[in-house]
């Protein structure tokens, strides 16, 4: 089920976005067009609530649900906030937990209800998921101005062109000189590539960078803290490591 909701979000986001490369390969709607994409992605999603049905465990219903009306939520914001360089650092962390964290909280908190978790073993897996899904987009904005198209697999500057506030512009437009700031603010009106070399310089200049990938490791020390409401093995063992990988990757 969950494989499912997570193939239906990226072919939903990269036909809202235009993205034409995704894990260095074209995207579904650059290679066969806006329309499959959308149609593949809503099967999918039927045939995810088909095997919820098929279950029959009305917690497993009740969480995908919500997570797939509150993914929704979160894309519509985005999209109003797009070429908005006014949106603030709570309106964007607001975004990100609702278009991202939210599925990786779902994913865990599933698990959880799978298992028979005690309550509070459920809640500490979600709250876990949510914490490395906001790390996860946060090095995500992150890589967008530091990576680059071969490692990271998509083209680097998408968010600037698709004139997306991103943390390290909102911190750069808080924090940098008037000059700066409307130089930032005007590449994200625009939604303009082409000054991204700039931006680069304005972003690495003002920390901007540096305060989101900050706010990155402290999203995951919060995360792998929960893990302490599980018993200690293996299976958290691998969940702090996917907690750190989510901070230290490239891609």
């Amino acid at each position: 089920m969950l494989p499912f909701h997570e193939a239906v979000t990226l072919l939903h986001d990269d036909v809202v976005d235009m993205s034409s490369l995704r894990r260095g390969r074209p995207t579904a709607n650059a290679q066969w067009g806006n329309a499959p994409s959308v149609l593949v992605g809503d099967f999918l999603y039927s045939r995810a609530f088909q095997m919820m049905v098929a279950i029959g465990n009305m917690d497993v219903m009740a969480i995908l649900s919500d997570t797939t009306n509150i993914i929704a939520e979160g894309e519509v914001q985005q999209l109003v906030n797009a070429k908005d360089p006014n949106v603030s650092e709570e309106n964007y962390f607001r975004v990100i937990d609702k278009k991202t964290a939210i599925l990786f909280a779902a994913a865990c908190e599933v698990a959880a209800v799978a298992c028979s978790a005690t309550e509070a073993q459920r809640k500490a897996l979600s709250v876990y998921g949510r914490k490395v899904g906001v790390a996860f987009q946060l090095v995500d904005d992150a890589l967008d101005y530091t990576g680059d198209a071969a490692t990271l697999g998509k083209n680097v500057g998408d968010d600037l062109a698709e004139g997306k506030p991103t943390l390290p512009l909102i911190h750069a437009m808080r924090t940098g000189t008037p000059a700066q700031a409307e130089l930032v603010a005007n590449a994200i009106r625009t939604g303009d590539a082409t000054q991204l070399p700039a931006i680069l310089e304005i972003v690495q200049a003002t920390g901007g960078m540096t305060y989101t990938l900050d706010c990155a490791k402290q999203q995951v020390e919060e995360a792998i803290a929960q893990l302490a409401q599980l018993p200690d093995n293996h299976f958290t063992q691998a969940m702090k490591q996917l907690a750190e990988f989510s901070l230290a990757r490239s891609f």
